[in-house]
């Protein structure tokens, strides 16, 4: 797994961002929420907060989704800015980063799929990759809410 420094930003770009050593790794969610968040499945790249800068912060809005996890957007534009699990645990301090929103989404790879058991039929991925249900994935993250 390779990384390297990128950047992105908002619809509107009112909102920026520029990461450091992102992994080329990512993950898709099928949870009920990340499909309403999304309109489809959730793309995300796990980036430590600490290797994040941004800019329009002010613009910035957070909304508590579960009793683990929070989720951000622009207020401007509405666009999802990220998906972070906010109980103690290894989890916590990394958010995972839309991967539409970076200005160049080339050279990331689908390593893992969440809530795979729950699906739709019509969100199918071709490959092979770590497939976890939904049962596993709370219990990686660490949280007890239903998807």
């Amino acid at each position: 797994m390779s990384t390297t420094d990128r950047t992105g930003a908002c619809l509107c770009g009112a909102v920026r961002f520029t990461a450091s050593a992102v992994r080329s790794d990512y993950g898709a969610c099928h949870c009920e929420m990340c499909r309403r968040w999304t309109g489809s499945v959730f793309l995300g790249v796990s980036v430590p907060e600490g290797d994040l800068i941004w800019e329009g912060s002010e613009n910035i809005r957070r909304y508590v989704s579960s009793d683990w996890a929070e989720r951000a957007w622009c207020d401007r534009c509405g666009a999802n800015l990220w998906y972070a699990v906010t109980v103690d645990g290894p989890h916590k301090g990394t958010l995972e980063i839309p991967l539409g929103l970076f200005d160049d989404p080339n050279g990331f790879e689908l390593q893992r799929e969440l809530y795979f058991d729950i699906a739709p039929d019509s969100f199918a991925i071709a490959g092979e990759r770590q497939k976890m249900t939904a049962e596993e994935t709370r219990r990686r993250f660490g949280g007890e809410a239903t998807p």
